[in-house]
């Protein structure tokens, strides 16, 4: 997992409420365990004009102009502000990959499902909640921006706070072990790598004393 580094990013507005696993991927695409490929199908129903299937060019497939990620200057944003219950649903780890390769660092929302917010954080991926007022301030900045000028925030982690270009400042909570695992890019195969020695000595041991066993 990517060390998590502080960073000014575009931010993409997505004002729904419940968006759901499906929503976010769809299920024809969970077929594939290889965590490759998902960032094209990121809200496949809404940024494309006609369903897709695994394995077809999706760079073909007509978007719908609608849809915010396929309008400027939200193309190529870093930071997602969404709506209450984000990531609600079945519990697929896909949802987190596909935000992720799609381009995502961080969502920002007044609360999120819990299986996907543990998901988000096991996979790098920042997950911030802030109470629904301060959200809507932001969409309402945002809503004032241009697509010359963007509207860019910037995530501190070390210091648990969203800043807006204008300086203000909004401080979010964080469990302490999540946030140091996102600091040191640690996932759980990186947390049980730290133990290698140890897990080392042990088997060492179990083999001196019961042989038979290996």
């Amino acid at each position: 997992m990517n060390v998590f580094e502080n960073f000014t990013g575009k931010v993409a507005p997505l004002p729904i409420a419940n968006i759901d696993t499906d929503q976010i991927i769809p299920k024809q695409y969970l077929k594939s365990i290889r965590r490759t490929g998902f960032g094209e199908t990121l809200f496949d129903g809404w940024r494309y004009l006609e369903a897709g299937e695994p394995g077809q060019d999706h760079s073909k497939r007509p978007l719908n102009s609608d849809f915010v990620l396929n309008q400027p200057p939200y193309t190529d944003a870093n930071i997602l502000l969404t709506e209450v219950n984000f990531g609600c649903g079945s519990s697929r780890e896909h949802a987190p990959w596909a935000l992720q390769q799609y381009g995502f660092r961080c969502i920002i929302a007044p609360s999120f499902a819990d299986i996907f917010y543990n998901n988000s954080f096991k996979n790098g991926l920042l997950c911030i909640v802030l109470p629904e007022s301060q959200v809507r301030a932001l969409f309402e900045a945002e809503q004032q921006a241009s697509i010359d000028n963007p509207f860019q925030l910037t995530i501190d982690l070390a210091a648990q706070q969203v800043i807006e270009p204008n300086g203000q400042t909004h401080g979010f909570e964080i469990d302490a072990f999540r946030k140091q695992c996102l600091l040191e890019g640690l996932d759980d195969i990186g947390l049980t790598l730290q133990a290698a020695d140890q897990i080392k000595a042990y088997e060492a041991k179990r083999r001196e004393e019961a042989p038979w066993l290996f």
